[in-house]
């Protein structure tokens, strides 16, 4: 299929899945072209597909620049930064990376828990800095018992319900609909989530209504004692809000994953003790990555071969 032009937009941070696709294709990498005008004009008519991920996808603009566009695989299970009404209409397929990723981003949800409470990379500083020669570490908080509450009940909401429950945790949950398949207690309004929550997980697809689904009057129900985690996406926060919230102290602790503005992160956090941050790693796993690129590529020779896609969103 090196007839087959594929246009990468996201960084290739992933060397198998670049690897998979030049041995298949014939491989664009988007964010090293200069010009990118004169790039799409001379390769407009060549270009059948695109990958991106959760960063970078395929806007409306893109898309309107490429008349033989067919697919668009999303190396991610975020769809936020493809247009998917645009790839309705000109009839593109989409295809993204569910299920593969479920366990590393749940279990990522659950150490961010653990480090915020038990203030493990404190301790890790503590050792490394010779201080507990002069003293004791400060004593810090159990998870085991703690009530959690999930926004968004997909897969990877249940699986950290599932994990948190081996932690002997009431497990609460907000969704568009209640989920009668589930044993938890269901709230329908986040507020009311946060407010029956000593922990706060995000969890949930980013779309219009989601955005800042985590804001002022959410933190302040959660309160002072709560812990709030994000693994979703960043604009889900209010991010505003949240710093304030913590260097007022009307949040306990936050464990973030992602932001509204990556890379760039609030430093007005980094010298809080209860605060932990991760670079937006959920998936990050040499298991997990090679799952996810041998997905992108089975969704792209599934479509050129005329075969049912693997996993498709529309």
């Amino acid at each position: 299929m090196e007839s087959v032009g594929v246009l990468m937009t996201c960084p290739p941070m992933n060397p198998y899945l670049v690897d998979l696709l030049e041995k298949r294709f014939t491989l664009h990498k988007f964010l090293t072209v200069s010009d990118k005008t004169q790039f799409l004009n001379t390769h407009k008519n060549s270009i059948r597909a695109i990958v991106g991920n959760s960063a970078f996808g395929a806007d409306a603009a893109l898309i309107d620049q490429l008349p033989k566009l067919e697919i668009v695989a999303s190396h991610s299970v975020g769809l936020d930064k493809i247009d998917l009404v645009k790839c309705k209409e000109r009839g593109i397929r989409v295809t993204y990376t569910p299920d593969v990723l479920t366990d590393d981003v749940a279990d990522l949800a659950i150490g961010l828990i653990i480090c915020v409470l038990r203030r493990l990379c404190d301790h890790d500083r503590f050792v490394k800095s010779g201080l507990w020669k002069k003293g004791d570490f400060k004593l810090n908080n159990k998870f085991t018992g703690k009530s959690v509450g999930i926004i968004g009940l997909g897969r990877i909401g249940l699986a950290i319900a599932e994990r948190a429950e081996s932690f002997r945790c009431p497990i609460s949950y907000y969704s568009r609909t209640e989920k009668t398949e589930v044993k938890y207690n269901y709230y329908p309004n986040v507020v009311e989530l946060a407010k029956n929550s000593q922990i706060l997980v995000v969890s949930c697809a980013l779309i219009e209504e989601t955005h800042h689904i985590v804001n002022r009057e959410v933190i302040d129900a959660l309160g002072p004692n709560g812990i709030l985690i994000n693994i979703g996406r960043g604009s889900h926060v209010d991010e505003a809000e949240l710093v304030s919230a913590l260097l007022e102290g009307r949040l306990g602790g936050a464990g973030l994953d992602v932001f509204e503005d990556e890379p760039n992160v609030p430093k007005q956090l980094f010298g809080l003790e209860n605060v932990v941050f991760t670079p937006h790693v959920g998936s990050s796993t040499f298991e997990t990555r090679i799952a996810m690129a041998n997905l992108v590529v089975g969704n792209l020779e599934a479509h050129f071969s005329n075969q049912p896609l693997l996993t498709p969103v529309i």
